[in-house]
């Protein structure tokens, strides 16, 4: 029995490996990295991070809610057909294509493939079924479920990280003034270790799986399961406005996890669970721009000093421990309004810099660091300013 075990487990590994998933979000993360540095050349005339900074983040970031999360999938005992995982893994792809992280969300995702099974079981268009019919036996609790543990866990991933190096905008408002935005446009791969129905192995536990598998027997599959989020924030701190969100997010999960345990006594609560999950996720997008929009523009010009907007990585600017959102307002003992005044005050003394910052709790404090022959114009920091100041900076 073990060594069966133990087979399985290996046939598991190797599979997720091989899994299309894992090679084409690789593809998928670096080109969403390019496009992020083709966005940012065209603003600031830089790159903020390197075109692997997304490539990086899915595939390490994942891991440990990945872990977590099969093993409360292995304790309950969830299983899911491959023939689910497989359309899970079509639209997961398909909905990639936009680039856009939020539309990966588990709500969306799991809830359009088990609607499309749904679909096709019920107008009988899967002639092969009936001779693989563990592939698309699917336990609709069992799935709901699923899909709001996945809800769950992405919400913790976006609290945990989502907030962590946002990409710097700039635009246009209303009346003409430039405002500043930060765009979060994550992904995480989650390795979950799943049940699949099929002729392999069995438990003779009474207590275990805790949702009955179709057919009795099912094999182990290690599978790279992909997670997104998306979030673009002006009126707050990106920190702030993130971690509602994915609080909500959490919420939200919670419901349909509910809905999907429920579920097990009458079915038709896992197609409320869909519902919840899909209308849910809609609103809760819909909310957090909304009450953005409303808000003030708290990435703006200001009457005094000027807003960090953004930091390069491997910068002087880390050296001074800025952080987005704060405000500088001395440079060497000069007040400094514009972007010009900043690196006039930089010329004042190239072997030192000191400034003057408002933090982001409304208390003064000093950095100030050493300069070095040609650093004064690459400290890696970047403001919110108009086009005419980018002309001027760019002419420097």
């Amino acid at each position: 029995m073990s060594v069966q075990w133990g087979i399985e487990l290996l046939k598991s590994i190797g599979l997720f490996f091989l899994h299309p998933m894992f090679w084409f979000f690789i593809i998928i993360s670096l080109a969403c990295g390019y496009l992020r540095i083709k966005r940012e050349r065209h603003t600031f005339h830089t790159k903020i991070a390197d075109m692997y900074d997304e490539l990086i983040f899915t595939y390490i970031k994942g891991l440990i809610p990945g872990i977590l999360l099969s093993i409360l999938f292995f304790g309950l005992g969830i299983s899911i057909p491959f023939g689910l995982l497989g359309i899970i893994a079509a639209v997961t792809a398909l909905a990639s294509l936009t680039f856009r992280m939020n539309w990966l969300s588990s709500a969306y995702i799991v809830s359009a493939g088990m609607f499309i099974v749904f679909v096709l079981q019920y107008t009988h268009t899967l002639p092969f079924a009936d001779r693989f019919p563990q592939a698309f036996g699917v336990n609709w609790a069992s799935a709901a479920v699923f899909m709001g543990l996945l809800i769950i866990t992405e919400g913790a991933a976006a609290y945990r990280s989502a907030h962590e190096k946002t990409s710097p905008a700039l635009v246009v408002s209303s009346r003409g003034l430039p405002i500043g935005r930060q765009l979060a446009n994550r992904a995480w791969l989650l390795p979950l270790f799943l049940l699949v129905p099929g002729s392999g192995l069995e438990t003779h536990l009474s207590w275990w799986p805790v949702f009955t598998v179709p057919g009795g027997s099912f094999h182990l599959i290690w599978i790279p399961y992909i997670a997104g989020f998306g979030q673009r924030v002006q009126g707050s701190l990106p920190e702030v406005s993130i971690r509602i969100t994915a609080k909500r997010v959490m919420y939200l999960g919670m419901i349909v996890t509910a809905f999907g345990a429920a579920a097990l006594w009458w079915t038709p609560l896992a197609g409320a669970a869909v519902c919840i999950a899909v209308l849910g996720r809609l609103f809760l997008s819909l909310r957090q721009r909304l009450n953005d929009n409303a808000a003030p523009f708290y990435f703006s010009k200001r009457d005094q000093g000027l807003m960090v907007l953004g930091i390069i990585p491997n910068t002087p600017a880390e050296d001074l421990n800025l952080k987005i959102g704060e405000i500088i307002t001395k440079v060497n003992g000069i007040p400094v309004k514009h972007v010009s005044d900043f690196y006039e005050a930089l010329q004042k003394n190239r072997a030192f810099v000191k400034m003057e910052i408002i933090g982001l709790n409304g208390e003064i404090r000093f950095d100030q660091r050493a300069s070095y022959e040609g650093e004064h114009h690459e400290l890696g920091i970047l403001f919110v300013q108009d086009e005419h100041e980018q002309e001027e900076m760019t002419a420097l």
